[in-house]
């Protein structure tokens, strides 16, 4: 009984900021809620060790982005549409306007190399520590961070023709 409500405390504290995770990870609101409910029923099944053993945060974090590289596995490219159900919903989740064109970015690079740099800028995690959560090596890490600040650098930098007033 007190393992469900240090549970309930757990979601009640952390389902925001996992719930951005999640937007960070996927880039869509309707998949971030969907990583973050499938990661607090594992989270749920194994409390009772996590609790004593981990820290359960990083344990859900670890969980959302495993699934967030399997699901793309199984489904493939596919990308839901919609909008948010309320405005304020929107406003939590969503980044602002000077963010956007960064988050549209990011958004368009391969799903493992936006979960390596979030796992590297937004969870400030080790290139190990990276590995470790993806379930690659190392240099694969490394390799998916160089790659996707190429395209990130590349989509964000104003036209070369533009700066030098070539038509």
């Amino acid at each position: 009984m007190e393992d469900d409500s240090r549970f309930e405390s757990f979601v009640a504290d952390r389902a925001d900021a996992l719930l951005r995770y999640g937007y960070v990870l996927s880039g869509n609101a309707h998949d971030a809620a969907d990583l973050m409910q499938e990661a607090l029923i594992r989270l749920h099944r194994a409390w009772p060790r996590v609790r004593r053993k981990q820290d359960p945060e990083a344990y859900t974090r670890t969980i959302m982005a495993r699934l967030h590289i399997s699901v793309w596995r199984r489904r493939g490219r596919e990308h839901l549409t919609g909008d948010l159900p309320d405005e304020a919903d929107r406003r939590r989740l969503l980044p602002s306007d000077v963010e956007q064109g960064l988050w549209e970015a990011l958004k368009g690079l391969p799903r493992k190399q936006r979960a390596v740099l979030v796992l590297r800028y937004y969870e400030d995690l080790a290139d190990e520590d990276i590995a470790r959560v993806l379930g690659i090596s190392r240099g694969t890490v490394r390799s998916h961070a160089s790659l996707g600040l190429g395209k990130l650098r590349s989509a964000l930098a104003p036209s070369t023709t533009a700066q030098k007033g070539v038509s």
